[in-house]
């Protein structure tokens, strides 16, 4: 029985993929388990060893670890149900990887090697000592917790999507929810077992099966809907018809003069935001050396050939009439839908693994991070200055859970129509730590007063205007958009770039009058020598030496 012999067969749920699925998704729970035994550290309550993987992973897994971590759910359902709802626009996520890895190719080795050095587990902790602001610490904590949300839920969205195409669950209520909590329990329960080591190892499954799928996807689709020249073609006379709710064309091929402050902005701003994120940095930091890190930024780009692709797959659904004539239609079902249209039954079980896999490896990063820097750095610096490791371990565990449960009620509440919303929300918060964090590496020129009244003015700023944006056809609803007017240039644009320019802005001009004033800077812990360590030095050439032995 075909993908599309099961969709024709309205609601039914198709035992081949469901077989699959569950296959699948059951292989990785008991390899989620498993990795607690593996590389098994002496003493596993340990927060290097249960938050950072011992600090131990080579190029191979830290590769795997970063692709799994940054490429997720917002890859897989959300810019290809992007571009399916409005067209070129959401091609945005492709130049801003390719933007974002020189540029933290710059940082990232610095950030490693002072984090290692001094013991950092988290951004906040670098803050903490670079800075000597326990407040500065805590907006840097606070911001990474409550960008994190977001992004999990994004996570839960692709998992919910995925089920709702295999019809598995009922239609309202706690019957269609149930499958979804199966799943987050499932997720929370590896998570809390064996920490990092679990989504590093589920990684390597993830990674492969997503592979597969989009080179059979980008392969075999086309030639099913007529060859690239036909789904360009569909998919630029389903654009162009306008909109019942909005009265304006759908969208387009490519993205037109009104829009291109947005793209430009979106792109620029996720590419600031990329490694800011929690999530990102505990992935850099599980690295064993710095050479690692910087061998894995200069392979990782390979992953943005893999997103220019996926991101094709929008196109595709339009092509293949996914949604059509259906009022209401969720975007986020288009992927989804999509492969079980086109692809065999049991390909398409493989499929729907692939995304549900995909959205739980990151998803087991991002709350395993935020619960990271609760522990370090509001649970020990507030609440428990002497907690021990072990205590830490402990705490961390139960608030990965919590971090979760959060995450749940973004699902809940916000307007899933265009999930890519969690992701970009995130995004704007995360953005206002950037100029703590990434200056901070090379200088302590900004004065840490004048980056946390910075900090406050963008995250006051974006959150504000983000709430005010309404989702298309539903007036008076809130955070419904990631775009909105920019002051003075008279464009739309990115809301996140926005707050940052104002952040930038605030920070610059603080810190030249309390500098003007002198205004005690605090104390930096940090020394030159802890910004390159782990750096191998360059060996030393005979000829170099031959003068000095004579």
């Amino acid at each position: 029985m075909t993908g599309a012999a099961a969709l024709a067969a309205g609601g039914h749920i198709n035992a081949v993929s469901l077989t699959v699925f569950l296959v699948l998704f059951a292989a990785v729970t008991v390899i989620g388990f498993f990795a607690a035994r593996w590389r098994r550290p002496s003493d596993a309550l340990h927060l290097d060893e249960w938050g950072l993987g011992g600090r131990g992973f080579g190029t191979v897994v830290s590769w795997f670890l970063l692709g799994g971590d940054l490429y997720t759910a917002y890859t897989f359902i959300a810019v290809p149900a992007l571009i399916y709802g409005v067209g070129a626009a959401g091609f945005y996520a492709v130049p801003y990887t390719i933007i974002a890895w020189p540029l933290v190719f710059l940082f990232l080795p610095r950030l490693w090697s002072v984090a290692r050095s001094r013991g950092y587990v988290t951004l906040a902790d670098f803050a903490r000592g670079r800075y000597g602001s326990r407040s500065l610490a805590l907006a840097v904590a606070l911001t990474g917790i409550l960008a994190t949300m977001p992004y999990i839920a994004l996570q839960l969205v692709g998992i919910q999507a995925v089920l709702d195409t295999m019809h598995i669950g009922g239609s309202s209520g706690l019957a269609k929810d149930l499958p979804l909590l199966i799943a987050f329990a499932v997720l929370a329960a590896y998570t809390y077992s064996s920490g990092l080591r679990a989504p590093a190892l589920i990684a390597f499954v993830k990674d492969t099966l997503v592979y597969i799928v989009v080179i059979v996807a980008v392969i075999y689709i086309p030639i099913r809907l007529g060859g690239y020249g036909s789904v360009f073609h569909d998919a630029a006379a389903a654009l162009a018809k306008k909109s019942p709710v909005t009265g304006k064309p759908r969208g387009s091929l490519l993205p037109g003069p009104s829009a291109q402050w947005s793209y430009a902005t979106l792109a620029l701003g996720s590419a600031l935001a990329l490694f800011m994120y929690p999530h990102s940095a505990t992935g850099v930091l599980a690295a064993k050396d710095r050479n690692t890190v910087r061998r894995n930024l200069a392979i990782l780009p390979a992953y943005s050939l893999m997103l220019g692709l996926l991101s094709l797959l929008g196109f595709m659904a339009i092509a293949a009439g996914v949604g059509k004539g259906v009022t209401g239609y969720n975007a986020q079902l288009a992927v989804p839908q999509l492969f079980q249209q086109m692809f065999p039954s049991w390909f398409a079980g493989v499929a729907f693994a692939a995304i549900g896999i995909g959205a739980l490896v990151p998803a087991a990063i991002m709350s395993i991070a935020a619960a990271n820097l609760f522990t370090r750095n509001i649970y020990r610096e507030f609440f428990k200055p002497d907690a021990t490791p072990a205590q830490q371990t402990q705490v961390a565990k139960v608030v990965s859970l919590l971090v979760k449960l959060g995450a749940l009620g973004f699902v809940l509440g916000i307007d899933k129509q265009f999930s890519i919303n969690l992701q970009l929300l995130g995004g704007i918060w995360i953005l206002q730590i950037f100029p703590t964090v990434v200056s901070g590496l090379f200088s302590r020129w900004f004065h840490h007063w004048a980056l946390l009244a910075g900090w406050a003015a963008g995250m006051a700023y974006g959150t504000i205007t983000a709430y005010g944006v309404a989702a298309a056809g539903n007036p008076h609803s809130h955070f419904g958009g990631s775009s909105a007017n920019i002051p003075v240039v008279g464009r739309i644009g990115y809301i996140g770039v926005t707050a940052f320019v104002l952040n930038l802005l605030v920070s610059v001009v603080l810190t030249l009058v309390l500098r003007a004033a002198k205004v005690p800077a605090g104390p930096d812990e940090t020394v030159l020598a802890d910004y390159t360590d782990g750096v191998t030095p360059a060996p030393v050439r005979e000829e170099t030496i031959a003068p000095l032995v004579a």
